[in-house]
């Protein structure tokens, strides 16, 4: 069905299958049906063959503004226009302004470095925490994402074969996610249950820990909240076991509030790291936290110093979009998140209220403007709790009954839903509408999945 409806996609598909491995310059997006798009605006996205969707993706959370956003745009042309280069030498004022809009609103941020991508970020944050602490081990999440590294790589979607039984207090096998990464780095590498203090008391008792970097809340497997007291208990367990502990604030930073998931919890990190949504969707991310960490980047002593170059690191074009979508975002005092949280406790009202002809559960866990359905009794804890409750079959199935009702959910289970300011009233109603029918009529498919 897909081949006959979307020759001009295939057609696009096959042609780069030729030339890129996978037919995909990042192999995450590689999914079916295998789209290509040719535009966005807004709230919508177009095809090649000219077949509008609502954008419920977001490219895996940046676009809080709407794609193409035109004031955006406007301060990205008016930098080319103005003769603004690399220049590969010095500062400029304008990555200046860009430190001074995070560091002046953002209490915990004393200092701030600019880079280009979410990976970079959290490389960097954890090398700055080795040298800090002086130590090398590090504690991930289960199910948690921070980037394709060999030092965090590991436990993402990891399947039950592989986890066995639920560990608490304690730590799981370690799953690469990744061919080609080293056998020595396992033993550095810690992976622990989110929403488990216990765990990481265990493992703290156990290794010299260096940091624990998490999201705060799992948005890589939808979203799964901290419970409370969780991130309160981790800034105390860093303070008792002096361990860095980085929140990775890629997809909450800026999407949950200017200052992230931290400010909404009240809980400050030693170190952050930020990107996606800070400029809109052209490339960029943010290192920072506090000054006597950070200052290791520039320690006068060599054996000290942490080595932090880039070419592309504060390139003229992303800095003036993440100024312009920094400023947008604090117009009015926030006034685009009150109208974000509104909009998304509409539909979580909505999608909680049906019931499945088969009677079948389903629950919505949402913040703000990001919201994701499980089909289980309860808003997950952790990704051992996704895999032993949640109907991964059936969540495939809705996504891409949505994708053929012109509502674009990526087509893989437990991926965030986002919704951005350029989705109107309308535009909401027409995804509660789709969303709504399709719940009703989607049946019982449980499958415990991944399985390999």
């Amino acid at each position: 069905m897909f081949a006959s409806r979307h020759q001009a996609s295939s057609r696009i598909f096959e042609h780069n299958l030729r030339y890129i491995p996978g037919g995909v310059m990042s192999l995450n997006r590689k999914v079916d049906p295998a789209i290509s798009f040719a535009r966005a605006v807004g709230s919508h996205m177009w095809d090649a063959e000219e077949n509008r969707y609502i954008d419920l993706h977001a490219a895996f959370g940046p676009y809080l503004l709407g794609h193409n956003h035109p004031a955006v745009n406007e301060a990205v042309i008016k930098t080319m226009q103005q003769g603004m280069s690399l220049y590969g030498s010095g500062t400029t004022e304008q990555e200046g302004e860009l430190a001074e809009l995070i560091c002046s609103n953002i209490p915990w941020v004393e200092s701030v470095q600019i880079l280009n991508t979410g990976s970079e970020a959290t490389a960097q944050a954890i090398r700055l925490a080795r040298a800090y602490s002086e130590r090398d081990h590090i504690i991930v999440m289960q199910g948690g994402y921070n980037g394709w590294h060999n030092d965090v790589a590991w436990n993402l979607m990891s399947s039950l074969r592989e986890l066995g039984p639920r560990r608490s207090p304690g730590e799981y096998p370690k799953v690469p996610m990744s061919a080609g990464m080293p056998d020595a780095h396992r033993d550095l590498i810690h992976a622990v249950n989110f929403n488990d203090l216990d765990s990481i008391r265990f493992v703290c008792e156990q290794y010299p820990i260096a940091a624990v970097i998490l999201e705060p809340v799992l948005q890589n497997i939808g979203i799964v909240p901290p419970q409370p007291g969780y991130l309160e208990g981790l800034r105390k367990l860093a303070d008792e076991f002096n361990f860095v502990l980085i929140f990775d604030e890629v997809k909450t930073g800026f999407r949950h509030a200017f200052g992230g998931y931290a400010e909404r919890s009240g809980v400050i990190p030693d170190l952050v790291v930020y990107g996606k949504a800070i400029a809109n969707g052209f490339p960029i991310a943010a290192l920072g936290g506090k000054r006597h960490i950070m200052d290791l980047f520039a320690d006068p002593d060599l054996n000290r110093r942490v080595l932090l170059a880039g070419t592309y690191n504060g390139h003229p074009v992303p800095v003036a979009a993440a100024i312009e979508t920094m400023k947008l975002l604090l117009a009015n005092d926030g006034e685009l998140y009150r109208g974000l949280e509104k909009k998304g406790a509409v539909i979580e009202s909505a999608l909680n209220s049906v019931e499945s002809e088969g009677g079948e559960p389903m629950v919505v866990s949402r913040i703000g403007s990001a919201f994701c359905c499980y089909f289980m009794d309860h808003v997950p804890v952790d990704w051992h709790d996704i895999l032993e409750h949640h109907d991964f079959k059936r969540d495939v199935a809705l996504r891409l009954d949505l994708i053929e009702k012109g509502v674009y959910a990526f087509p893989l289970a437990v991926k965030q839903m986002s919704i951005s300011t350029a989705h109107t009233d309308v535009d909401v109603q027409e995804v509660i509408d789709a969303m709504v029918n399709l719940l009703r009529s989607t049946q019982k498919t449980r499958d415990l999945a991944p399985t390999a």
